[in-house]
């Protein structure tokens, strides 16, 4: 089965299982690395995944894939949250990133920058508006190799 599939069939399994404990199936990943292959699964939800969280997510989705047995080699499963700082992906994460302060990494220079900050403040299939400055900067979103939220850590006196 190709990787591409593998995901999809994955998917498939999940997805009944993380909607029913209100989670949200963020991503599924199938890959090699250092000559093992991981099959992660990323969930989320509001206020952030717990362990506890990603071992029921884990527990139930691991006797499914061992019913459907969907994958011919070895591998390791995990279960994870997808991260604070992790690339706006789907039409959920724009949603919920406007207003944010966002990076945007470019595949080539615009205006002799590859990398832009703004605050996201629309999308669309094809764009993202980014404010920087009151100036709107409207980039396709073919330019874009990789968007996502920009963390400021302030301190605490």
């Amino acid at each position: 089965m190709s990787k591409v599939k593998i995901e999809d069939v994955v998917y498939d399994i999940c997805k009944p299982v993380t909607d029913r404990h209100n989670y949200e199936l963020v991503e599924v990943e199938y890959k090699k690395e250092g000559g093992e292959w991981y099959l992660r699964i990323y969930i989320d939800k509001e206020g952030g995944i717990t362990i506890d969280d990603c071992q029921l997510v884990s527990e139930e989705v691991s006797e499914l894939l061992d019913q459907a047995d969907p994958i011919d080699s070895a591998y390791i499963f995990e279960v994870s949250s997808p991260g604070i700082e992790r690339p706006l992906k789907t039409e959920r994460d724009y949603q919920k990133s406007i207003g944010k302060l966002m990076e945007a990494k470019l595949f080539a220079p615009l205006d002799g920058k590859k990398t832009i900050e703004g605050i996201l403040t629309g999308y669309t299939e094809g764009s993202v508006e980014l404010e920087q400055n009151n100036n709107k900067i409207v980039l396709d979103k073919s330019q874009i190799a990789i968007i996502k939220p920009v963390i400021i850590f302030k301190d605490v006196d």
